[in-house]
């Protein structure tokens, strides 16, 4: 048992699925709540919100919006999981290195602490406990049985 604990060599058992689908949860809904301040302050942040693109404060916001909102519930839910988790990297990756560069490492932690989880996740897949996985299955079952 330890030695399965310590050395799995299976990684979609349902205890790691489990798992992922926890720290989906979790990780979804804190980034899923910045994306819900933002948009309820949609109309104060448009005008001073960072605009490291140079897209403009309103479009960098709705991205911003979206990388953590939308695609948040995708994640959740392991919906188009590795597509939905790309706007999340790079929103955390612009937060980190170029939003708050110049700013101490205690301002810029939370940025840096979700790029590392979604990098992990990213790698890691949604598990079976997502609906990737519902429609991945129905596919090779469609496939198999024509």
């Amino acid at each position: 048992m330890i030695y399965n604990f310590l050395f799995p060599t299976k990684p979609n058992t349902t205890k790691t699925s489990l798992l992922l689908l926890v720290v989906r949860i979790i990780f979804g809904v804190l980034l899923m709540n910045h994306g819900i301040q933002k948009w309820s302050n949609f109309q104060e942040l448009s005008a001073v919100f960072p605009d490291p693109l140079g897209l403009g404060s309103p479009i960098s916001l709705g991205l911003a919006i979206f990388g953590e909102l939308v695609c948040s519930m995708a994640f959740i839910i392991g919906f188009l999981y590795r597509l939905a988790m790309i706007p999340m990297i790079f929103t955390m990756i612009v937060a980190f290195f170029i939003v708050h560069a110049n700013d101490a490492f205690a301002v810029k932690e939370l940025a840096f602490i979700y790029l590392i989880v979604f990098i992990i996740m990213y790698i890691a897949g949604p598990g079976k406990f997502s609906i990737d996985h519902i429609i991945g299955n129905e596919m090779v079952r469609r496939k198999l049985k024509s």
